[in-house]
């Protein structure tokens, strides 16, 4: 069973850094300073949804049908994961509330999401 390399410290939440690498057949280690891939930087939940999104060949409307969710929550989580990428993504603000607000009223999120997405 494989596991899923850790990113953030389980104690105070900052990123963790990788220091090693060792190969499965001969055991070569390596030591250092390494910088995880941009994709090991998704949660579960966001890899789940760059999934679906990218078997879907970016179709929102398919999106949506797979997942169950509105049109502002795709373009919600999509955004959510270009920020956790790294990538800086402009927002209308009201815009982006009326997304949430209609998320959280259609119990697409749960209201301690909604209110953390307000606040960021």
């Amino acid at each position: 069973m494989s596991k899923s390399i850790l990113t953030k410290c389980p104690v105070c939440g900052k990123a963790l850094g990788v220091t090693k690498l060792q190969c499965s057949s001969c055991h070569t280690s390596i030591e250092g300073r390494f910088e995880p891939c941009r994709f090991c930087r998704l949660n579960a939940e966001q890899r789940q949804f760059i999934e679906v999104f990218l078997t879907s060949r970016g179709n929102i409307k398919e999106v949506e049908r797979l997942l169950g969710i509105s049109y502002p929550t795709v373009r919600s989580r999509l955004d959510n994961v270009l920020e956790a990428l790294g990538y800086r993504v402009e927002r209308d603000q009201d815009q982006r509330r009326k997304e949430i607000i209609e998320a959280l009223d259609k119990g697409e999120i749960t209201s301690q999401e909604a209110i953390k997405l307000l606040q960021s």
